[in-house]
């Protein structure tokens, strides 16, 4: 059997550019320019629509946009992690000397064949399992097919600029920043997943069933790390992203809460973890599914 350490082997021509500044405190400026670059043009967008509207229709349209419960305020969702990508690719200029481009990875071309190597597979698994999400019970149309269509050419960059700006954060940055300074696993594959589950955990929206919500997040965030690390780009982990919001953002939503370009959404209740462990267990199942199929793929 193969051991991690040799399994791991690409991954050091893909931390390489980071180890020229690699010094811990300079993660931590390099984090506040990622922040501000992402909640800057919310602040801005806040301010002008306060200005043009008044507070009242301002904190009802930021909100829908939060809940993205409808086409347009998924979009608009969606493409504000432009600001996210574009944070990251300033802080590796400013703060580590390096370039944009190093955060994917020392071969372009390489990454890309391993994001549809990768994308392919996942996304005819979570067609497969399709049925099964559909035929429940709590299954209602969502986005008519003449609608979907129209908005699937929007939809389907932003759902890229969203995940590609999170794998650029936490397996790009994070991931090559301190695997540059520390060689144990449990650190640059660990610390950069508990800062996704801490991205994920939200009390307000799902209660006593948050910390479930933030686990699934936690084992996701471990998983494409490995396949990043297994690979030494950010390709396979992009795929594996990719594919899988797609599913959960365009084939199934959760009522209320993400679902404005699904074409059906479930109608649960996120507080309830009755309701909601289940279904987190399929998609663990679903998970870890995928993860082993992005590795039989990809021969890693």
């Amino acid at each position: 059997m193969q051991s991690l350490t040799d399994a791991y082997a690409p991954h050091d021509a893909y931390i390489a550019p980071a180890r020229r500044r690699c010094e811990v405190w300079r993660l931590f400026p390099g984090i506040a320019i990622i922040l501000a670059a992402y909640l800057g043009p919310f602040v801005l967008l806040g301010i002008y629509l306060t200005d043009t509207y008044g507070r009242l229709i301002t904190e009802a349209l930021m909100q829908r946009m939060a809940r993205g419960d409808t086409p347009g305020g998924m979009l608009m969702l969606l493409w504000t992690f432009l600001g996210l990508a574009l944070g990251q690719m300033v802080a590796a200029r400013l703060l580590h000397g390096r370039a944009a481009g190093t955060l994917i990875g020392p071969s372009l071309r390489r990454a890309g064949a391993d994001f549809f190597r990768v994308l392919g597979p996942v996304l005819a698994l979570n067609a497969v399992l399709l049925p099964f999400a559909t035929g429940s019970d709590a299954a209602h149309p969502g986005l008519g097919i003449g609608a979907f269509l129209t908005y699937l050419p929007f939809a389907l960059p932003g759902i890229l600029i969203q995940t590609g700006a999170e794998e650029l954060v936490f397996r790009g940055y994070l991931q090559q920043q301190l695997a540059a300074r520390f060689q144990s696993p449990l650190i640059w594959i660990g610390l950069p997943a508990a800062l996704f589950a801490f991205g994920h955990y939200m009390p307000d929206d799902f209660g006593a069933s948050a910390w479930g919500v933030a686990l699934w997040a936690a084992m996701f965030g471990v998983l494409a790390a490995d396949l990043t690390a297994r690979t030494g780009n950010l390709g396979a982990a992009l795929g594996f992203h990719f594919a899988n919001n797609v599913a959960a953002l365009l084939f199934v939503g959760i009522e209320n809460n993400l679902d404005g370009l699904a074409l059906w959404t479930l109608s649960v209740d996120l507080a309830d973890p009755g309701t909601v462990f289940p279904a987190l267990a399929v998609d663990f199942a679903a998970m870890i599914t995928s993860w082993l199929l992005a590795r039989l793929v990809l021969r890693v």
